[in-house]
């Protein structure tokens, strides 16, 4: 059975991913970053998906003490956009974040003999984010196929990004058909015992749900 390393974060997009790689047959092993985050429970829900999935997983515990973005900051709020301009990098951009966490989780299949890393980056329904378009994983495999052992033996690591032209509602329908336990997910930038509703991913969420014509699990 072919190996693959999922990047995991407890929300819809990686949760949805992940019932994807696990239909094609895959043996998962899911990486779930704490990487200083302004709450926990994302890592909390993305282990009991993990463990919902029967997927091997690690938690990933990198500090980055520099900050930079809301959601390494409480200081900075959180900004609840009444329209969400893909085109205008919001104050929630962590610095080179999937740079960061692609690099983990190459050195992770490079390590374990996986031949794909699967990450839930998403284009269309997004908030902005430079490190979620088509081109910066095109450049991104570039460094692979140079900078590993794997890449400059010919046998390099596939970046994989099978939501990444989907809608919300496109990834959703796609998830109820998998099965996917969206009630177990947590999208919402703020900690607490219910999404907030009003941040990017928050709204991003329920519009793709209206659109799908089904109701949020998680609300």
């Amino acid at each position: 059975m072919n190996k693959a390393v999922v990047l995991l974060s407890g929300g819809l997009d990686s949760t949805t991913l992940l019932y994807f790689v696990k239909s094609r047959k895959y043996a998962v092993h899911c990486l779930i970053f704490d990487y200083g985050q302004r709450h926990k429970k994302e890592i909390l829900m993305a282990q009991k998906i993990a463990r919902e999935a029967g997927a091997a997983f690690d938690v990933v515990k990198i500090q980055m003490p520099w900050r930079g973005s809301a959601l390494l900051d409480k200081k900075v709020k959180i900004p609840e956009r009444k329209i969400i301009d893909s085109k205008e990098i919001p104050v929630t951009y962590v610095p080179a974040r999937n740079i960061i966490f692609l690099s983990f989780a190459v050195s992770c299949a490079e390590a374990i003999g996986a031949k794909a890393v699967f990450i839930g980056a998403n284009a269309l329904d997004y908030s902005g984010y430079p490190d979620c378009r088509p081109d910066f994983f095109e450049a991104y495999t570039r460094v692979i196929t140079t900078g590993t052992k794997a890449g400059v033996e010919g046998g390099s690591i596939k970046i994989q990004t099978p939501l990444i032209h989907k809608t919300k509602s496109q990834i959703i329908k796609m998830g109820l058909k998998l099965g996917v336990p969206y009630e177990l997910t947590w999208s919402c930038y703020k900690g607490g015992s219910k999404p907030c509703g009003g941040c990017d991913s928050c709204q991003l969420r329920a519009k793709g749900f209206a659109e799908a014509g089904s109701i949020d699990p998680s609300l």
